[in-house]
């Protein structure tokens, strides 16, 4: 027995708006952050979970976590996780907190993080990694995780059943895969950045390219023009019949038209997809550039800034995507994730996480490890930035291309205490960061 007797929170910021790692068309100076929490219990074991913001705002995420953790303190673990699906319902139910939710935006950003340092403390008290937690399921506890409340006209629990004993025959090949490393493809997103410029950009590509990697990722949106010099100097270094696969991501910035233009003009560099074409709440716009591109052979990706499961329910029923792209922590974690796992298995739509940001790729490479070994049988890809890992105690790790399974209990995004200390925000004279004079061109600058 396992008493959840307290919680913390953490507003831990890194300032990468400094060199302009994370700038895209829509976010130009992003601080990589975590509203992280804590949970203490009765025994050795804490639960670590966070959200991933970029900088301003991180407090008031802390805020909701204290108000959400208020409704597990003091209850047993063992209670919270016999029937998840219930608990998770009974997360979102506080009625005066679902007045500003519900089930979205910054009330929806701190459910993650308590959902997800219930699943790490869970996962460390049976002494497995979370992907591993879900695998040793039966199709009837997973189904159990997962919260059906306005989703059962897109997906039964029954079918969700049929569909995961369907897959079990080559479980045990797929998990044997997880163990050897060999069930995550990674892709990399370091060259692509808006604010860096042409010639970091193209060593960086070529970096990447020598160490394996066979999917790149650049932002777009600044202008035609510069894109396409941009896009034509990805294609010099990884080439067009050599089997590197190009992908281009807006971050919202174009009205439905605007994208429909734009990308026309980006088509001869032959890109897989566009992610976040326009506004991530705009279903059938979505569908509308999916439809307009769909003869020039690119895709529409989106997912990130997808608020819950409603949502992606919507853009699967309606075909607006090609490429489902969950988030970690955006959506009420582990849980509304295995829901839109199940979904996008269905609609027959690839499942390609977003990992932009600081300790996403860190929770992103259980979920891609549970939706290839249990959900959809297949591999994917998995996106993977090259920052701010080295401040966990088990960072991700790509080898020949592919994502290294992890082993660790736990869900692998403990931060490490000095790390936390040294970043927390406004944190400790002497101790924080931000209390330095190094900090002062972003706290004293123009808040873009």
């Amino acid at each position: 027995m396992v008493k959840i007797v307290s919680a913390t929170t953490r507003d831990v910021r890194f300032p990468t708006s400094l060199d302009k790692t994370g700038s895209d068309a829509m976010n130009a100076a992003g601080d990589y952050s975590a509203a992280y929490c804590i949970l203490k219990t009765d025994s050795t074991h804490e639960g670590h979970g966070m959200t991933f913001t970029i900088g301003r705002g991180n407090d008031i995420v802390c805020a909701a976590i204290t108000h959400l953790t208020d409704r597990i303190i003091g209850q047993d673990l063992s209670s919270l996780v016999a029937d998840w699906g219930k608990t998770w319902r009974y997360l979102v139910s506080d009625s005066q907190l679902r007045w500003i939710g519900p089930e979205k935006g910054v009330i929806h950003l701190a459910l993650g993080a308590v959902v997800n340092a219930l699943w790490d403390l869970w996962a460390k008290t049976l002494d497995k990694p979370v992907w591993r937690i879900v695998a040793d399921m039966s199709p009837e506890e997973f189904v159990r995780c997962i919260d059906f409340r306005y989703i059962t006209d897109a997906i039964t629990p029954e079918e969700a059943i049929a569909m995961l004993k369907a897959e079990e025959p080559g479980k045990a090949s797929r998990i044997a895969d997880a163990e050897r490393d060999r069930a995550v493809p990674a892709y990399t997103t370091s060259a692509g950045w808006l604010g860096y410029g042409k010639e970091k950009m193209k060593g960086l590509l070529e970096e990447t390219l020598s160490k394996g990697y066979r999917h790149f990722k650049l932002k777009v949106g600044s202008s035609v023009e510069a894109d396409k010099e941009r896009l034509a100097i990805a294609r010099e270094v990884i080439g067009y019949d050599k089997g590197n696969v190009l992908m281009v991501d807006a971050n919202q910035v174009w009205s439905v038209p605007e994208a429909i233009a734009y990308m026309k003009e980006l088509a001869p560099f032959k890109p897989w997809f566009i992610e976040e074409p326009t506004s991530p709440d705009d279903v059938f716009g979505h569908k509308a550039v999916r439809d307009a591109l769909k003869p020039y052979g690119i895709g529409v990706a989106t997912g990130e800034m997808c608020q819950n499961r409603v949502m992606f329910k919507q853009l699967l029923q309606q075909g607006a995507i090609d490429v489902c792209q969950i988030d970690a922590c955006r959506m009420g974690g582990v849980n509304e994730v295995l829901a839109v796992l199940l979904m996008a298995k269905k609609f027959n739509v690839p499942i390609v996480p977003h990992s932009g940001g600081v300790g996403l790729p860190e929770y992103t490479q259980h979920l891609s490890t549970i939706d290839y070994v249990v959900v959809s049988g297949k591999l994917s890809l998995l996106e993977y930035v090259d920052h701010l890992h080295e401040h966990f105690y088990h960072p991700s790790v790509i080898k020949d291309g592919y994502y290294t399974t992890p082993t660790e209990p736990g869900y692998s995004v403990e931060m490490r205490p000095e790390s936390m200390d040294k970043f927390e925000y406004p944190g400790k004279e002497g101790v924080s960061w931000w209390r330095s004079e190094e900090a002062k061109p972003i706290l004293q600058g123009v808040k873009i």
